[in-house]
């Protein structure tokens, strides 16, 4: 044990300071009663457990359960399950094949199964403060590996008006990639956001405070029981975004949300590269910067988001600092705007538990005599990885979009892709014709 903890410090570190937390939240200290809040988290990316109509909320009455979710005797049971699957085609001119040639791409119409996930989740019934568990298990198309999701112990801390997470989770980092994937307004997270690792093995806070309308989300992470694994390029890295709503309605469904973002990690043995698709799953990372050596990283966000009804619009915007001892150092930036509007009339649910938006509660089933809903998306992105020695390309995408949601489960994508390659001295243009199939039961 020794050797392990003279030879990962932050690491473990973090680790203790996790089994401390936990411990602490375990012993009845005081006497808690059930954290009664109107949304039970599911972990920390917008999935929540049902709030019982008549309980303290797990009466030992049997209560109103979901269709997938049973109860036990010590805990309830929830079984979903996801799929996405994608399809592209191009048309691009002369000076972007000249560009695809000197990177070594072929790019050719083509159907990938993007990823297909299995859930379990659950509440204990017999804790006195909020505990529920969580196991996500997920193929990944791009790699063809099966890896670990988010998964471990959502724990109430209801004395400081949230939650803390405890196990793989999303770092909470940028509203979007909090967001869980299936419920996000465009068919991929924007380019700039690459470089912040989908997943980390760690301990998270996220919490709200009504009166003041603040939020926050605070993540310490190491890879410890991660490394090796694809998403695993930091050794270990703290995570804060801090953020306030001026405007909380949601009686007239009115948001207006700000937040900041900041990461600090150490990249595994001292290097990285970044290199990033055009916000199409099926395609190869037109962009890349090379390995490079970096002692140390940093990367500011920020976020604003305003939602209206039917209405949405917002935009990120981040930079990524590496730094050396003995090599250069390098910035690299980007961001984007997206505008979202429902033509039928549905409203995108925003939740204050993790302050992010959920899945669209679609009302009228097309298999039931319904249209379903009918959403209309613009999203304008960009990211820039040349910096001095570095010369990796910048690419600028503009994507036009409808979502048809057929039912809650159901989703229809239409995509129209615009994207501006900067490249090995060249300009080039490319144009993505594609459809997606989500089918979603978490």
């Amino acid at each position: 044990m020794l050797p392990l903890l003279k030879k990962y410090p932050y690491q473990n570190r973090i680790l203790w300071l996790s089994l401390f937390v936990l411990l602490i939240e375990l012993i009845p200290w005081r006497s808690f009663s059930q954290d009664t809040t109107r949304i039970l988290p599911n972990g920390t990316d917008g999935l929540t457990f049902h709030v019982h109509a008549a309980d303290t909320i797990f009466a030992n009455k049997k209560p109103d359960l979901a269709p997938n979710e049973f109860e036990g005797t010590y805990s309830t049971f929830r079984i979903g399950a996801g799929f996405i699957g994608d399809y592209s085609a191009y048309s691009y001119n002369r000076v972007f094949r000249q560009q695809m040639d000197s990177a070594g791409i072929d790019l050719t119409p083509i159907y990938k199964t993007r990823d297909f996930r299995i859930l379990a989740s659950g509440r204990f019934l017999k804790t006195k403060r909020y505990l529920a568990w969580k196991f996500a298990y997920m193929y990944d198309g791009d790699k063809n590996v099966w890896m670990v999701r988010e998964s471990g112990l959502t724990i109430g801390v209801p004395e400081l008006m949230g939650h803390i997470f405890i196990g793989r989770v999303k770092e909470g980092f940028s509203m979007i990639k909090v967001m869980n994937g299936h419920s996000g307004m465009t068919a991929e997270r924007q380019m700039a956001l690459d470089p912040i690792p989908i997943l980390a093995d760690g301990i998270k806070y996220f919490g709200y405070f009504p009166k003041s309308r603040l939020f926050m989300n605070l993540g310490a992470y190491s890879d410890l029981t991660s490394k090796g694994q694809s998403f695993s390029t930091f050794e270990w890295q703290f995570v804060a975004r801090l953020g306030w709503m001026p405007i909380n309605d949601p009686k007239n469904a009115e948001v207006f949300h700000i937040a900041a973002n900041i990461q600090y990690g150490k990249p595994v043995d001292g290097k990285f590269m970044i290199k990033s698709r055009p916000e199409s799953n099926p395609t190869p990372q037109l962009i890349n910067t090379g390995q490079f050596q970096a002692d140390q990283s940093t990367t500011l966000g920020a976020e604003v988001y305003y939602s209206n009804k039917r209405f949405t619009i917002g935009s990120e915007i981040m930079q990524h600092s590496f730094y050396s001892k003995q090599s250069e150092n390098h910035r690299f930036a980007g961001g984007n705007v997206v505008v979202s509007y429902f033509f039928t009339g549905a409203q995108r649910h925003y939740s204050t538990v993790g302050n992010i938006y959920g899945f669209v509660p679609v009302k009228s089933s097309v298999f039931k005599g319904g249209l379903g809903d009918i959403e209309g998306v613009l999203h304008i992105s960009t990211f820039d990885l040349n910096d001095g020695s570095i010369q990796g390309g910048q690419m600028t995408r503009i994507t036009p979009m409808v979502n048809w949601y057929l039912n809650k489960s159901l989703r229809l994508e239409f995509i129209y892709g615009y994207g501006i390659l900067k490249r090995y001295n060249l300009t080039g243009n490319v144009q993505f014709f594609e459809t997606r199939l989500q089918i979603s039961m978490l």
